[in-house]
């Protein structure tokens, strides 16, 4: 398992177009997805470490974003003939076992995690009314396990910001997780 740092946030970069199926066979777009005050685009897994302690705070803070007018979205992209565990099927189980507020979507040629520049999951690309980028950190201290309690809600701070004023925070810490899993890439 390799793990791998996001890149810096190219402020105000837009999101890429994408047409993409959620695990219930509903097509989705940004625009389709989009809330009045922006879009949260997640690229996450069911397998990996990283995300799996996450889940919980993932749906707490996408709830209150949504209530706040922004909505989100979890897109997975990794080779699902190579990891079951991120196969539709088990995709579906996931979402209903976490009750996901958000379309989980399936990228099975994997070109929207490319056309995004996805490295990790999982990987957050925070969006403002106008779907300019303002957010590529981490939601907060966790790692393979989960922080503490009471650690600082890094995503959900940025992307109230982003609600508010349009604009993310200059200084964003760079979300961390295993790599993308590519197809034609060895297990």
């Amino acid at each position: 398992m390799v793990s791998l740092e996001t890149p810096v946030c190219e402020f105000d970069a837009a999101v890429p177009d994408f047409e993409l199926a959620d695990v219930d066979g509903v097509l989705w777009t940004p625009e389709r997805l989009r809330g009045e005050k922006g879009l949260l685009v997640m690229f996450i897994c069911n397998h990996c470490p990283y995300v799996k302690a996450i889940r919980e705070r993932l749906v707490r803070d996408t709830v209150a974003l949504k209530a706040m007018g922004l909505n989100s979205v979890a897109i997975m992209s990794n080779d699902s003939a190579q990891y079951e565990e991120d196969s539709p099927e088990n995709m579906r189980k996931i979402a209903a076992q976490f009750k996901f507020p958000f379309p989980y979507l399936v990228d099975e040629s994997q070109a929207v995690a490319k056309a995004f520049g996805a490295v990790c999951t999982p990987d957050f690309f925070g969006y403002n009314a106008d779907l300019a980028l303002q957010y590529r950190g981490r939601l907060d201290e966790s790692r393979k396990q989960t922080a503490a309690d009471g650690v600082r809600r890094e995503l959900f701070e940025a992307m109230s910001q982003v609600v508010e004023t349009g604009r993310g925070p200059a200084q964003q810490i760079p979300s961390m997780g295993c790599s993308i899993k590519w197809k034609g890439e060895a297990a």
